[in-house]
């Protein structure tokens, strides 16, 4: 991403969440009712003049991945917190709603929100303009990942590493390269046993995928450029060495019965496995 400006990637997932309220049938893979009030009064005029692009197969498929991931790290979240995890860290946050919707199970976590400052500032810029408050129990951490490290950042709260923490990592490994994807993994697995995290990757695409060409070439238009791809293999192992025991990849089975059966009108399942939840 450019180091002046927010994330274009970022602020196009937020729309998918917002357009998955406006468009598709209840009962929603992912309800985020804050989704239209952080982009502002005119969201929802602005989306519904873009509805043939969010009917377009390869937008309707972008924005059921979004809205899976984001199902899926909130529920293992719940998971950490009946466990006895008290603290929620969103990795590249972009434009997450949890803490202004939280359910009641986690109004006793700590939830910090870890980003660009570019991107964080308009963001905040973004809540004050639609009139909400962070709670007292959130905090906004910018880090530019150019100068420090997620160790550095999480240093700053002086976390006991007896403590278990819960990771939210979406969207952000394909555009990294795969030292800075260790040393955040690292940096997560330094905490007690019971900590975890969901995040997202990539598979290297076929060569004869046009989606995902154009995919690619529409994001390094953006100045935000894939950069890491993996194999679930790859990624189960990465993981193991790095400390995680426990490794739940989100296959299109298990979600396709889990999330899409019935089948969603607008929304199809995922046909790559592409998303993780591990546990120390």
């Amino acid at each position: 991403m450019q180091a002046t400006t927010a994330s274009k990637t970022a602020l196009g997932t937020a729309y998918m969440r917002a357009a998955h309220q406006l468009f598709d049938r209840a009962p929603l893979l992912f309800d985020d009712p804050a989704a239209l009030s952080i982009l502002g009064k005119n969201a929802a005029a602005v989306i519904r003049t873009h509805k043939a692009q969010h009917r377009n197969p390869v937008w309707r498929a972008l924005r059921s991945h979004v809205c899976l991931r984001a199902r899926f790290a909130e529920e293992g979240l719940a998971e950490a917190a009946a466990r006895g995890t008290r603290r929620y860290v969103l990795v590249g946050a972009g434009f997450d709603t949890f803490a202004w919707r939280r359910p009641d199970w986690a109004k006793s976590l700590a939830v910090i929100e870890i980003d660009h400052p570019a991107t964080q500032a308009v963001k905040r810029e973004m809540i004050a303009a639609a009139g909400l408050k962070a709670p007292d129990n959130h905090t906004f951490v910018p880090v530019d990942f150019t100068r420090e490290t997620l160790g550095d950042a999480l240093a700053r709260f002086a976390i006991a590493r007896d403590e278990s923490v819960y990771f939210s990592w979406l969207g952000v490994c394909m555009y990294l390269k795969e030292e800075a994807i260790d040393a955040t993994l690292q940096a997560m697995a330094a905490f007690a046993a019971g900590s975890g995290v969901t995040l997202t990757f990539k598979q290297h695409p076929a060569p004869e995928d046009r989606d995902h060409a154009a995919l690619s070439d529409f994001v390094a238009n953006l100045g935000e450029a894939f950069v890491s791809y993996f194999s679930p293999e790859t990624m189960a192992d990465k993981l193991t060495r790095h400390g995680f025991a426990a490794i739940d990849f989100l296959t299109p089975e298990k979600a396709a019965a889990r999330y899409y059966t019935p089948p969603r009108r607008n929304l199809p399942p995922p046909t790559q496995t592409n998303i993780v939840r591990a546990v120390k």
